[in-house]
């Protein structure tokens, strides 16, 4: 025969696609959302940004020139990191503030338990959960030049009205990336369009939490308040961009169906029953402590199987 066949270890089917390649179109995805959260809150959240940015990405750089590791600060994932960190933060946080949470996301969640691909949850939301805890004020403070009020979240739980264009579009206080649902829609879009995600995790997520604020929400069939709910708080920008994250979620089909009803009821029961109108954060990290028992239960059968043994006749 004239042709060789090289027999070699898996994986056979290889992509194109490298870490790099798919950070920089989470990067491209975050663009609408950062764009607008800069034009709807001015230039601290220009300055917010690009410090948490630049803090994630130094921690990284510094940490492997002080463990001799390889640089890996070229796989642009601290950068989304930080990026995903500053869009979940309010522009009024103190810019310290936000460099320490840039230090813990890299160094505490993702570097000390092995670097990309090691870290057991998200490491921007582990950022901004710590954020919650330490400085609980600054990360609830949504009063700025051009919004006064509470959040849509907050004055939904207070029992007053809301306007949901004004929420689909953005014109409302809340972090810097979480207010405009169309400019998140328009990102998730992208990542679908590239192969970057799909819908299984976004899709029961989303399902699921609105069959949960449907049952226990207290207004039942309320489309009004239901299209609120979503818009409303991070869970488009948690749904899409940080559910998904290839790390810390299943990679089984129904691993990732089931990691999304357990990100969906965990959210409808901080929202519903928690002492924050929020929630979207917590949600997603504790399903993210799931994710190994998800996957042990959810792992497809092989094709075909192994005969058993015949019995010995002395062991019938």
């Amino acid at each position: 025969m004239s042709d060789l066949y090289h027999v070699s270890s898996s994986p056979h089917v290889r992509s194109k696609d490298t870490t790099a390649r798919i950070m920089l179109y989470v990067i491209l995805a975050l663009l609408p959302a950062t764009l607008f959260g800069i034009y709807n809150f001015g230039y601290r959240a220009l300055i917010l940004i690009l410090v948490t940015i630049a803090s994630c990405v130094a921690s990284e750089w510094i940490f492997d020139r002080i463990v001799h590791k390889k640089n890996t600060i070229g796989d642009l994932s601290a950068v989304v990191t930080g990026l995903l960190l500053a869009l979940n933060l309010p522009s009024t946080l103190p810019w310290w503030e936000a460099v320490l949470g840039g230090v813990f996301a890299i160094i505490i969640v993702k570097c000390l338990f092995g670097g990309l691909g090691q870290n057991f949850m998200n490491p921007a939301l582990g950022a901004r959960c710590f954020l919650l805890i330490a400085f609980a004020a600054d990360m609830t403070n949504f009063v700025t030049d051009t919004y006064t009020g509470a959040t849509p979240l907050a004055a939904m739980r207070s029992g007053e009205a809301v306007n949901t264009m004004d929420m689909l579009i953005g014109r409302t206080a809340g972090t810097i990336g979480e207010t405009s649902a169309i400019a998140i829609l328009i990102g998730a879009i992208f990542l679908i369009l590239m192969g970057v995600i799909d819908l299984k995790i976004p899709g029961s997520y989303i399902v699921t939490f609105v069959i949960f604020m449907l049952l226990f929400g207290g207004h039942g069939f309320d489309w009004t308040y239901i299209t609120a709910q979503l818009c409303g708080g991070g869970l488009m920008l948690g749904a899409f961009f940080m559910a998904t994250d290839y790390v810390t979620s299943p990679i089984t089909p129904w691993g990732q169906i089931l990691f999304g009803i357990c990100c969906g009821i965990l959210t409808g029961v901080f929202r519903c029953f928690g002492a924050n109108a929020e929630g979207v954060s917590f949600a997603i990290i504790l399903s993210n402590l799931l994710v190994p028992i998800i996957e042990k239960y959810t792992v497809p059968k092989a094709f075909g199987q192994i005969r058993g043994e015949k019995k010995q006749e002395g062991g019938k």
